[in-house]
C-alpha cells in the first residue's frame, strides 16, 4: 500500500470520464525528478481540455492540469538542478528554457503539460529536471502553484514582452487569475491600473487590492470609461482575456502605440475588431502562450523581492476536482487550488 498513490485520469473527453484512480508511485529515470505534490491550481484551459480536448491529440488514459507546486522526493541518475527536499514548481511548456518559442508557421508548437504531455493531477509526478523551477521562498505550496500559468502569463505580457514602465496605464479585463496577477505586477512596477468586470462586488475587491479604478462593463462602455479616466490617452497595455467582439473594445481603449496582449478566448475563438483605428494608433497586438522557464525564474525572484501574495478564491481537497471545476464555471476572484 505504501507504493500506491492517487491520480486523476480520463479515458475519453468529458467531465464524466474524469475519475480518481489508484496507481503505483512512479520512479524517476535519468535526468528526472519525483515530485511529491503539495498543491495544484486550475486554469480555464484545463476545463476546456477536460470537456472538449481543445483540438489536442490527447493520449488516453490522460491526466489533466499543468500547475504544480511540491517537494522533490527522489532524483534519478544525473540530476544536478535539484536535490531531495527542494521545493519546486512546474513550467507550462516543458523544455522552453528561453528565447523564441518552437514551431513553424504551418505548425506552431503547443507542447504543454496537461496537453501534448501528461498532466500533473497526481499525488506524485515524475518530470524532467528541466521542467521544474525553484518555488518562491515566501509562498506556501498553494500560493506557489498559481504561478506557472496565470502568474507567468501576466508577467510575460507586461514585463518580459511589454516592457511596462512606471506611470503607464494598464487595463485588465475581469478578476481571474491572470488579471489579478497583472494588477499586482503593474502596481509594483509603478503603473496605473483600471479593472473591468461585470460584478460590482469584485470591482470593490479589486480596488482594495490596489486597482486605481473599477469599471462595470455591463453598465457602461468600458472602453469609453478607460479613455475618460486617462484624460483621452487610453491604456498603454491591455490584457485581452475575452476575445470575440470584446477585442474591438480593446482596440478602442488602447492608447496610440499601445499594446494588446491576447491571452484568452472566453467569448469565442475569433477576434473581431475594426482595422482602421488599429492602423491609426499603430497598435502592437501579441498572442501569448504563457512564457519560458527563464521568465518564470525572473518572476519568482520578483515575487520574493516584492512580497507578492497570489489571490486564491478557494482551496479544495485533491479528491474534489469536480467541485473545483464547477467553481471555475462560476468565475472565481483569483485562483482555485487543490490541496494534495
Amino acid at each position: 500500500m505504501a507504493n500506491l498513490m492517487k491520480r486523476w485520469t480520463m479515458d475519453g473527453l468529458g467531465r464524466d470520464r474524469l475519475v480518481l484512480s489508484e496507481v503505483e508511485i512512479p520512479a524517476p529515470g535519468p535526468g528526472e525528478v519525483l515530485v511529491k505534490t503539495g498543491a495544484l491550481s486550475l486554469n480555464y484551459r484545463d476545463k476546456m481540455v477536460v470537456e472538449g480536448g481543445m483540438g489536442l491529440d490527447l493520449r488516453f488514459p490522460f491526466t489533466p492540469l499543468s500547475d504544480l507546486a511540491g517537494t522533490v522526493a527522489a532524483v534519478g541518475p544525473g540530476v544536478t538542478r535539484f536535490a531531495v527536499g527542494a521545493r519546486v514548481i512546474s513550467t507550462f511548456v516543458p523544455h522552453w528554457i528561453d528565447g523564441p518559442a518552437r514551431g513553424s508557421a504551418a505548425a506552431p508548437a503547443y507542447p504543454t503539460l496537461g496537453g501534448l504531455h501528461q498532466g500533473v493531477a497526481a499525488e506524485y509526478v515524475v518530470l524532467s529536471e528541466e521542467v521544474l523551477s525553484a518555488a518562491p521562498v515566501g509562498l506556501t505550496d498553494a500560493e506557489a502553484s498559481t504561478l506557472p500559468v496565470a502568474g507567468l502569463t501576466a508577467w510575460f505580457a507586461l514585463i518580459e514582452e511589454g516592457r511596462l514602465a512606471p506611470g503607464q496605464t494598464v487595463a485588465l479585463q475581469g478578476t481571474g487569475g491572470v488579471s489579478l496577477f497583472g494588477l499586482q505586477i503593474a502596481k509594483a512596477a509603478g503603473a496605473r491600473v483600471i479593472v473591468t468586470s461585470g460584478d460590482d462586488d469584485k470591482l470593490v475587491r479589486a480596488v482594495a487590492l490596489g486597482a486605481d479604478h473599477g469599471v462595470n462593463r455591463l453598465k457602461a462602455d468600458w472602453a469609453g470609461e478607460v479613455i475618460a479616466l486617462t484624460d483621452g490617452r487610453g491604456a498603454d497595455h491591455i490584457l485581452e482575456v475575452a476575445g470575440g467582439d470584446n477585442f474591438d473594445r480593446s482596440i478602442a481603449a488602447a492608447a496610440v502605440r499601445g499594446q494588446i496582449a491576447v491571452i484568452g478566448l472566453l467569448e469565442g475563438s475569433e477576434l473581431k475588431g475594426t482595422v482602421f483605428p488599429m492602423l491609426l494608433k499603430q497598435l502592437a497586438v501579441r498572442g501569448l502562450v504563457v512564457g519560458h522557464r527563464r521568465a518564470l525564474e525572473d518572476f519568482v525572484r520578483f515575487v520574493d523581492q516584492q512580497g507578492l501574495k497570489p489571490v486564491i478564491d478557494r482551496e479544495y481537497a485533491f479528491a474534489d476536482l469536480h467541485a473545483a471545476l464547477d467553481h471555475l464555471d462560476r468565475g472565481p476572484f483569483g485562483k482555485i487550488v487543490l490541496k494534495v
